[in-house]
C-alpha cells in the first residue's frame, strides 16, 4: 500500500517581516500559490498537515480549500530555528558540513531533521495509503530528503533555496521510501 507525501515548500514571504512564525507571502506568493491548487486539483488529497507558520498555512491555504478540507497543524514541521548568525553561503555549508552545528539559540540540521522526522513518522502511521499534502519550508524539507539520502548535500539545498513554491512528491511503503518526483517550482530570490 503506497502512501503518496506530497510536500509544498512554501510561496514567496516578505522578507522584511521581523517574526518568523506570522511572516506572510508576498502579493506574489499568493498569487503562485494559485499555481500549487491547480496542481493539486485532481490529485485525490485525503489530508493535509502543516508547519503552523504562516507563509506555509497561507500557500497551501486554497488547495485545502478546494478539498472542503481542515490543515492540521504540527509544531514539529516548523522551520530551523535561527539564532544570531547570519543565514549566508558560509553558514549555510558550515550546517550542512556539521550537521551538530547551530548557533547559539538556534538550532542544528540534526535537530530540525529529527522532529520532522518524528512527524513525518507518526503522519505515515497515521494516514498509510492515503495521499498527503504537507506544507513546509527549505531546510526542513532539506533535512527530510537527507535523512533518505544521505547524499543529499548543502549543494542541493542551495539548488532548492530560490524554489518558492516548490512541490516534491515522496512515495513510502509503511515509513520506507520507494520514490521521489520533483514538480512544479518557481525560482524567486530567497535574500
Amino acid at each position: 500500500m503506497t502512501t503518496r507525501i506530497y510536500f509544498v515548500r512554501h510561496a514567496l514571504p516578505v522578507q522584511e517581516h521581523a517574526d518568523d512564525r506570522t511572516r506572510p507571502l508576498t502579493d506574489e506568493g499568493l498569487a503562485d500559490s494559485a499555481l500549487v491548487r491547480d496542481f493539486l486539483r485532481d490529485k485525490n488529497i485525503d489530508v493535509f498537515y502543516c508547519s503552523p507558520y504562516k507563509r506555509s498555512l497561507d500557500t497551501i491555504r486554497s488547495a485545502a480549500d478546494n478539498y472542503n478540507q481542515e490543515i492540521k497543524t504540527d509544531e514539529r514541521l516548523r522551520e530551523r530555528e535561527s539564532g544570531p548568525g547570519k543565514n549566508n553561503y558560509e553558514m549555510f555549508r558550515k550546517r550542512w558540513a556539521d550537521h551538530s552545528f547551530h548557533e547559539d539559540g538556534g538550532e542544528s540540521i540534526s535537530m530540525v531533521q529529527k522532529r520532522n522526522i518524528a512527524a513525518l513518522t507518526d503522519i505515515l502511521k497515521t494516514n498509510a495509503g492515503k495521499n498527503i499534502v504537507i506544507g513546509t519550508h527549505g531546510t526542513a524539507l532539506s533535512s527530510v530528503l537527507n535523512y533518505y539520502d544521505p547524499s543529499f548535500s548543502c549543494d542541493d539545498f542551495m539548488r532548492i533555496i530560490d524554489w518558492m513554491p516548490y512541490i516534491i512528491e515522496l512515495d513510502f511503503n509503511n515509513t520506507t521510501l520507494i520514490s521521489k518526483t520533483e514538480h512544479i517550482h518557481i525560482e524567486k530570490k530567497h535574500n
